[in-house]
Order: structure tokens, then C-alpha cells, then sequence
């Protein structure tokens, strides 16, 4: 044995919180609050008074050691009655729900640490606790069988992860023996928070293989993780998803009982060397499936097909929820929009090309950070609607707009110093003030924070071809196009990619491009720019001025001091050689 472990038999409490990210997506400063009051008022003294110890806190989690299992469910079953008291007279949305696990077992004692199988089955029955109750072991419930007053239910045996054998499990229920009023509190749905929310339930092991099990668990865990670097969308941890594991569910009732709107499910079979993975993402308002797809793959390495199919599934759902939120927030009377619903408008607006749907998004986001000052997103598209602005816009505007971008931007980041979109938000106004490597250092920070997102390896595309470094942009854009190909905004991906190409001197490419870009909604009138110029200097000089013409017509003021003015942001010899095309081509000083 290594020095300074030993081992011994004890009674293992594990427990968490129900709906935890919820919960701080709604309200971090008051959950955590609220999380310290309970800790100091009833856990602990609860705990230390039935002679147990804490092991370790980490987050909304908790594991004590206790020396005998009667001593583990009193001490629990006190803090679960406590907690349905302590909820009975909150909202449903303040409302702070344990589920926790109870198992005896030999653990590893290393230092002020416990390990070992008997640790791990306390956290498996942790995870199918029903909220506000108790999940014990069948040798838990043996020895205080007829010692407490509290009435246990058999459950029957469950396979749980990592463990070999099936285990016998009892469940307790904190809604006996408590108030009228705090059994109505654990029955009433959780409301939803102001943002889109969602659960990814555990996958389906269809395929009858055990093994299959861990593929199953680890494609919804990575979705879970996946989904969760998106700022925009409130995430159920997994603990609190994976509570409904091997249970028939109604979609509806997990969405009242974790309080989000959509509910992602799927199932894994295997057949021979090749595995199925579906999935399909319900709207629960509606009850309607706004998405579903399938996904065939060759098993040559395990990893390899779980890391595809994830990324493959984040990538499609995050724009049919951000779709759907944003018709729900069009449909929405204007006399009842909140934060949310304006920030939903603001990018229907930003995500048309026409400046006055810039001008348009910048209210919008602007009236939802007046509403909530607090809203990190919302500051941060300000700030980005801005830079957007000002290929629109002339000289005595450029720097209010330049420098209201500048401190929005700032806000963004101090609010959620950690969201990519904040971070890409500040890099976009350090790259239109000139300052190219620092903007690009911010933009790769946040494609490490979430690398499923086109969005941010579009805005890092557009950074680095301002800056000239247009083979890394072009790499940028691919990216951009094979994460999301049916992109609201494929046009801007496409016209930054021809751009590159002019800037390359591969104008075929750039003429593919932009024709791309052209054929696609809500196309930039930086396309046509660049089609023409692109023409021109194939030598299909007539073809390139006919194609001119129809910039003039979207913009008759369009100018060589106008293209100057608006490109200033970019290296120097991008902007000449540019300029230079331009004047060749024949356009007006």
C-alpha cells in the first residue's frame, strides 16, 4: 500500500444540486448566495451534528464520509426535509432541489481524500435520484431497515455505469412528512429563463451491446459540453439530464421538471462495423421536432466517429434554435418584448445586409441593454453592428461609431469576460482601429473557447484577410463553410473568400467566389466589388465595368474616397491594390 493511504469501510453521501446551470444562467450572484446560505445554515450543521465529514465541495456537488449508513440517511433525510421547507415560500425559479446518493462501501483513504468503487456507486445513485429525495444501495438500506422512521420504496435493479453487476436500490422521498406547501413546491414546473434552454438527454443504446453504453453516454456528454460554449443558449449539466437515464420519457414533462424550451434526443445502434446515430431536437412549446437527422459511420476508430458525429450535431441544431427564437421573438406584440426578444430582433435585423438593418440592430440591441444592463451578448453585438456600420459610413461618422464600438465592446468583456462572442466582440473593434495582431489574438482566443461556432471562424477569416494574411484567412473561411453550409450569413463567408483570392491573385478563384456569395440571400454589395475587379483583371475588362454598373446602382455614391474610407481598417497594400483596380476600372475619385 503507498504511504499515507489507507483503506476502510464507510457510508458515502453524494449529492447536488437539480438544474445548477439553470439556476446560474438565470441568476449567478444570487444562486451562489443562496448556495453559501444553505451550505453554512443547514447542510453543514446537519452533517457535522450526525458525526459525518466533508470530503469535497466542487461546485454544486458535495461528498461526505460517514461511519455507519443509519447515521448517512438521518443526517440526509434531514437536509432534504430542510430543503423542502427552506423552498416551500420561493418562486419556482429560486427554488434549490439535492439529489442525492447513499452507498457503503470499501474506499481509499489518501490523505483528507476518499476513492474507490464504493465512492463511485454513491454518485451513480446520486444521478438517478428523483430531485428532492434519496437513492440508497440494497446494503444501505439493510441496515436501517426498521431503524428510521422514514419510508423506503424498492426500485428494483439498475444497470449503472462502470459497475459490473446490477444494484438493488431503495429511494426515499423528501415530499413525505413536509408541509402541504412545499409538496406543491417540488410538483410545480420550473419556469424558463429569459434565454434559450436545453437538455440533451442520454442517447439510446439500441444495439443490445453493453459497450455500446459508453459510446451512447459519451456522444450526449460532448454534446452537452459542446452546446454549453455557446453564451447564447443555457445548457441542463449532465447530472440533471441524466437523471431520466433508462426511463420511457414524455419530452413535455422533462422540460417542465428541468425548465428549458428544447429537449435533444437520439439513439446509438450498431450493426456489424458500422454504427447508426440519430437524433432529433423538439421544441417543446410546440411539441413540433424542428430537427432530426441520422448518421452512418465505419467504426475504424471509436473516438474518431464520436468527436464527427457531435460536432456534426451542434453544428446543426445551434441554427435551427437560433432560428426559432427568432421568429418567437417576431411574433411577440412590441409592448410585450423583453432583453431577450430584443436581442432576438437585433440579429434578424444585423443578419440583413442593407445598413439601415445595421442601424436597425444597433436600437434593438442598445433597448435590450437599457432593460438589462447586465446582458453580455447584447453589449457585445452592439459593439459588433457597429463595425459592421462602418463600411457604410462617411468620415464625421466613422469615428463615433468607431469609438461607441470601442466601449461597448469593453462592457461586453467585463461582463462575460469568458463568452467568445464578448471576446471576438473586442477583437473585431481592435481589428477596425488598426490594431491586426491583437484583434486576430482575440479572435483565435475565442475559437479555442468554442471551436463548433462558423460565426467566430468567420470573424477570424475577416481578420486576417484585413491584415493580409489571406491563405490563413481563406483556411478560416473553409472552416466557417464546412461548419455551417447553409449559414444565414453564407454570402459574407463566400465574399471574404473571394476577397482572399483577389488579394492572392487568384482571381478565378475570387470570380467563383463572389458568384457564390452573389447567389446566395442577402449578398454585400462587397460582392459585386469584388466580382467586377476580380473580371477586370482576368481581362474580361468590359464584363467587370458592365458588373460595376450594378454597384453604382445599389450605390450611386460609390467612390474611390468612399472604397478608401471604408477599407482604412485593412493593411496598406490591400487598400492600394484595391484602389489601384478600381481606378483602372473607371471609378470616380
Amino acid at each position: 500500500m503507498v504511504e499515507g493511504t489507507q483503506r476502510k469501510l464507510a457510508a458515502i453521501v453524494s449529492a447536488d444540486v437539480v438544474g445548477y446551470s439553470r439556476l446560474m444562467g438565470a441568476d449567478e450572484a444570487g444562486t451562489l448566495s443562496a448556495m453559501r446560505a444553505h451550505r453554512k445554515e443547514l447542510w453543514y450543521p446537519t452533517i457535522n451534528h450526525f458525526g459525518g465529514r466533508v470530503v469535497g465541495t466542487a461546485g454544486d456537488a458535495i461528498l461526505v464520509e460517514f461511519a455507519s449508513a443509519v447515521a448517512a440517511v438521518e443526517s440526509s433525510i434531514a437536509v432534504q426535509q430542510g430543503m423542502a421547507k427552506r423552498n416551500a415560500d420561493l418562486p419556482d425559479d429560486k427554488r434549490m432541489l439535492l439529489r442525492i446518493g447513499i452507498n457503503i462501501g470499501e474506499v481509499i483513504i489518501e490523505d483528507d481524500d476518499i476513492y474507490g468503487d464504493g465512492v463511485n456507486l454513491a454518485a451513480r445513485l446520486q444521478e438517478i435520484a428523483e430531485p428532492g429525495g434519496l437513492a440508497v444501495s440494497g446494503n444501505v438500506h439493510e441496515q436501517v431497515e426498521g431503524k428510521l422512521d422514514g419510508t423506503f420504496t424498492d426500485d428494483g435493479l439498475h444497470e449503472v455505469k462502470n459497475i459490473a453487476r446490477p444494484v438493488p436500490v431503495w429511494r426515499w422521498s423528501a415530499i413525505a412528512g413536509v408541509s402541504p406547501a412545499a409538496k406543491a413546491a417540488t410538483d410545480q414546473p420550473l419556469a424558463l429563463p429569459d434565454k434559450a434552454s436545453i437538455a440533451v438527454l442520454p442517447f439510446d443504446n439500441m444495439s443490445g451491446d453493453p459497450e455500446q453504453e459508453f459510446f451512447a453516454d459519451g456522444m450526449a456528454e460532448d454534446i452537452i459540453t459542446g452546446l454549453s460554449q455557446f453564451g447564447s443558449l443555457l445548457v441542463i449539466a449532465r447530472n440533471s439530464s441524466f437523471s431520466f437515464k433508462g426511463q420511457s420519457v414524455d419530452v413535455t414533462a422533462v422540460a417542465e421538471a428541468l425548465g428549458v424550451r428544447y429537449v435533444l434526443e437520439g439513439s446509438v445502434r450498431k450493426g456489424g462495423e458500422r454504427i447508426r446515430v440519430t437524433g432529433q431536437l423538439i421544441d417543446t412549446e410546440t411539441g413540433n421536432h424542428i430537427w432530426a437527422d441520422r448518421y452512418d459511420c465505419r467504426l475504424e476508430d471509436i473516438f474518431a466517429v464520436q468527436d464527427e458525429v457531435t460536432e456534426a450535431i451542434i453544428t446543426a441544431i445551434m441554427p435551427e434554435i437560433d432560428q426559432t427564437e427568432r421568429e418567437r421573438a417576431r411574433r411577440k406584440p412590441p409592448d410585450k418584448l423583453d432583453a431577450w426578444d430584443l436581442y432576438q430582433r437585433g440579429l434578424t435585423s444585423f443578419l440583413q445586409q442593407e445598413h439601415v438593418s445595421r442601424l436597425e440592430a444597433m436600437e434593438y440591441f442598445d433597448r435590450a441593454t437599457e432593460i438589462d444592463p447586465g446582458f453580455a451578448l447584447a453589449w457585445a453585438r452592439a459593439a459588433v453592428a457597429r463595425t459592421r456600420y462602418l463600411l457604410h459610413v462617411n468620415t464625421d461618422e466613422r469615428e463615433m461609431f468607431s469609438r461607441e464600438a470601442r466601449e461597448k465592446a469593453q462592457m461586453a468583456l467585463r461582463l462575460g469576460p469568458s463568452d467568445p462572442i464578448c471576446i471576438l466582440a473586442q477583437g473585431d473593434a481592435m481589428m477596425h482601429t488598426g490594431e491586426h495582431a491583437l484583434g486576430i489574438a482575440k479572435m483565435q482566443e475565442a475559437v479555442a473557447l468554442n471551436p463548433n461556432a462558423a460565426e467566430i471562424y468567420h470573424a477570424l477569416g475577416k481578420a486576417l484577410d484585413n491584415a493580409g494574411r489571406n491563405e490563413e484567412a481563406i483556411e478560416a473561411i473553409d472552416r466557417a463553410i464546412q461548419l455551417s453550409p447553409r449559414d444565414v450569413a453564407i454570402s459574407r463567408f463566400f465574399t471574404i473568400r473571394a476577397f482572399s483570392n483577389f488579394h492572392l491573385g487568384g482571381y478565378e478563384d475570387a470570380v467563383a467566389g463572389a458568384r457564390q456569395a452573389l447567389h446566395n440571400p442577402n449578398p454585400t454589395i462587397w460582392a459585386s466589388v469584388c466580382y467586377a475587379m476580380a473580371l477586370f483583371r482576368l481581362g474580361e475588362e468590359d464584363q467587370g465595368k458592365d458588373a460595376m454598373g450594378k454597384v453604382y446602382a445599389e450605390m450611386p455614391g460609390f467612390s474611390l474616397s468612399f472604397a478608401r474610407e471604408a477599407l482604412s481598417h485593412f493593411v496598406q497594400e490591400i487598400v492600394d491594390n484595391i484602389l489601384e483596380t478600381l481606378r483602372r476600372m473607371g471609378v470616380p475619385e
